[in-house]
């Protein structure tokens, strides 16, 4: 039976805490735990959750994985403890080490998660950040694979804002070296940090492609994944951003123009009508729900190799 491997990194912050093989580990695993070919007992274990923002999918996804896993969570909402009161993180960090196994963190600021992990002597998990949600595309890259069966020739186009969903497909696709193109307005595309770290790992230098162009970027792509235009935070710029996104929306137009096997994903919430149509998530190459379940699958995974 296959087995959780100890991963080389302590804390999951980053796509980049983990190597090509330890993520082909990691959906190996997460597709065991789907079809219940895995039984791992992680009872007595504690899952601690921090989430500053607002959550669906990844706190339900991540509590029912550490109850699959035969351990308990405890939700440490802020606004109901001394967290939301301004206790320095560092103080934080400390104390929940000491009652809990493991720690996801749903946050705005990258370095306050970063200050965490510093000061917790138990793995941090990243549940969310400004900068990254390489949760997520461990569950987008197990999609992907369970439709496509290996990465060779797979094209994904990211059509949307150069956000921390598609930062973190970027250097997840770096590390598998799966062709990764972001379309975007002007002024919208991924920072250049990510674009600069994902050029330095991919094999074929190429594979990653930044442009203004949506027709040039969907064009025989087999994956067409968009996200909200407006993150969490970003309220202020809605109006403006659903101006400069116009056109910018998954439709049966742009769905023809891809390739004919393309299957289409979101990470949800979804505006219906504004970045995808209600048609398109309805449709026979939606992936968008399964794509939404295997977070669980895939945290299952993360969950059992961090605790291992």
């Amino acid at each position: 039976m296959l087995k959780p491997n100890k991963l080389a990194n302590n804390n999951f912050l980053s796509s980049l805490d983990l190597s090509t093989d330890e993520i082909f580990h990691l959906l190996e695993l997460a597709k065991n735990y789907k079809n219940k070919k895995i039984n791992i007992d992680l009872k007595n274990k504690v899952l601690g959750l921090i989430f500053d923002k607002s959550s669906t999918r990844t706190r339900v996804s991540f509590q029912v994985a550490m109850t699959r896993l035969g351990g308990t969570t405890i939700d440490l909402n802020p606004t109901t403890s001394q967290i939301g009161r301004g206790e320095p993180i560092k103080d934080t960090a400390r104390v929940l080490s000491r009652y809990c196994d493991v720690i996801a963190i749903r946050t705005f600021e990258h370095s306050d998660l970063e200050e965490y992990a510093k000061w917790s002597s138990k793995p941090v998990i990243n549940a969310l950040t400004d900068l990254e949600h390489p949760c997520q595309a461990l569950a987008d890259f197990f999609t992907i694979k369970e439709e496509f069966i290996d990465f060779k020739n797979v094209v994904l186009t990211f059509i949307g804002d150069g956000n921390n969903v598609a930062n973190s497909l970027i250097l997840c696709g770096a590390l598998l070296d799966v062709e990764v193109r972001i379309a975007c307005p002007k002024g919208y595309e991924p920072k250049s940090l990510i674009i600069d770290r994902a050029r330095e790992i991919y094999r074929n230098k190429s594979l990653l492609k930044i442009t203004n162009d949506l027709d040039s970027a969907v064009a025989g792509a087999n994956v067409l994944y968009t996200d909200v235009w407006s993150s969490m935070g970003e309220e202020n710029q809605k109006e403006k951003k659903d101006k400069d996104f116009d056109g910018f929306t998954i439709d049966s137009n742009l769905i023809e123009k891809a390739n004919k096997d393309a299957i289409i994903l979101h990470c949800l919430p979804a505006y219906r009508n504004k970045e995808i149509t209600d048609a398109a998530i309805e449709s026979n190459k939606s992936r968008i729900f399964e794509q939404a379940e295997n977070r669980m699958h895939t945290q299952q995974a993360l969950l059992s190799c961090l605790l291992s």
